[in-house]
């Protein structure tokens, strides 16, 4: 007959099968793990790396119509008095205004604009208040990698995935090699930074998109521009306020793609290519004789020319017929407005593209801004539900 165990002896005994089970899933778990670095960051000290951006343009500025006069998003402290943000924030900015994490409001003014990468500096009246946020290695993100995306508005660190790093061509005469493009797409992503899980920058909020993955269509996400393009040209960014090799050439053009043509939709006033001779919808079939087969191989083709200021053979079709069309190209930073300084108290009234917002008529006064927030298209299902939680702020 068994002997029959105490009930402190039973409990004793279940207590300890119960600690060694929990100690084999742990031990299991913790090797199957990749060993990792450091955590170099917590969620409080990342999100003090970051300052929300206030810019109001120049008003006769070139990029107002399209762009709004005034533009709001975030940046990344690489010093205590260098801002990284996205550049259309700040591009033909006459005040700039930053707000940091600990809440203190400080002028500064644009250091830098970088046309080919689309990344601009900023630089502080004053000290900033905050962690200024190391960078990462950018060149070595791939596809399903998680990072990390985190902005001036936001409280803690969202987790995004790496779908693609394919190419990206912008209408704009812009063209990205290797951007990171993640999923699910985030609000508020204009400046937005993109760490890698130690904390490091690898990349600025530009673009939300509705078509970031390679493998299927009608994935909505975002772009982020690589910080591998910024760390070549960082030093003469903040030194010179510009790249130190040539500029690329620009025509003043807007491209798109209609099934396997390339057409020109719109044209810059006064610029390059309008007074060449260019008009909307003529269809650009090659230049300097070489046939162009979609809109990033157009811009391939025209920057291997020469820089700024070389002459852009094209040939074009229009009614049917072809034509040759020369165009002299240009330094886009000689095209757009400059600030003369301080500017009165203004309505922003021209167009705003999301997610940069209107705020009321101000000077950046200590008064918080009243913003209007332009509705986004949202996709289906349950990323649908946490974005438009995200947004709703």
């Amino acid at each position: 007959m068994p002997t029959s165990l105490n009930p402190l002896a039973v409990a004793t005994r279940r207590l300890a099968g119960a600690v060694m089970l929990v100690s084999s899933i742990v031990f299991t778990a913790t090797a199957a793990a990749p060993v990792t670095d450091k955590q170099l960051w917590s969620p409080r000290e990342l999100t003090r790396g970051l300052v929300r951006v206030d810019a109001i343009m120049v008003p006769e500025g070139r990029t107002v119509s399209v762009l709004g006069q005034s533009r709001s998003g975030s940046g990344v402290m690489l010093d205590q008095q260098t801002v990284l943000t996205i550049g259309y924030l700040v591009l033909e900015a006459d005040e700039v205004m930053l707000t940091t994490a600990g809440g203190k409001r400080i002028p500064a003014s644009v250091a830098a604009y970088d046309h080919a990468t689309g990344l601009g500096l900023v630089r502080a009246a004053l000290p900033l208040d905050g962690n200024p946020i190391p960078f990462g290695d950018s060149a070595s993100i791939s596809e399903s990698d998680r990072l990390l995306a985190v902005g001036s508005l936001d409280d803690s660190p969202a987790e995004v995935v790496v779908v693609s790093r394919r190419p990206f061509s912008g209408s704009w005469e812009y063209l990205l090699e290797r951007p990171i493009y993640t999923f699910p797409p985030l609000a508020d992503w204009s400046g937005l930074a993109l760490t890698n899980q130690q904390g490091e920058l690898v990349g600025i909020g530009s673009l939300r998109l509705d078509d970031v993955a390679d493998d299927r269509a009608g994935v909505r996400g975002n772009l982020f521009v690589p910080t591998e393009l910024l760390l070549p040209i960082l030093h003469d960014l903040q030194t010179r306020g510009s790249r130190q090799t040539p500029p690329q050439p620009w025509l003043g053009v807007t491209t798109q793609m209609f099934e396997s043509s390339l057409v020109a939709v719109r044209l810059a006033v006064g610029g390059p290519a309008e007074k060449a001779g260019l008009k909307p919808g003529d269809e650009i079939i090659a230049v300097g004789g070489l046939a162009v087969l979609d809109q990033a191989d157009f811009y391939r083709k025209v920057w291997q020319i020469g820089s700024a200021g070389s002459l852009v053979p094209l040939t074009i079709k229009r009614d049917e017929q072809r034509r040759k069309i020369n165009i002299r190209s240009v330094d886009r930073m000689s095209y757009l407005k400059r600030p003369e300084g301080k500017s009165p108290t203004r309505q922003a009234s021209a167009p705003v593209v999301s997610p940069i917002r209107l705020s009321k008529p101000s000077k950046f006064s200590a008064s918080e801004y009243s913003m209007i927030s332009l509705p986004l298209p949202f996709g289906p299902g349950l990323i649908c539900t946490l974005v438009a939680s995200a947004s709703a702020r």
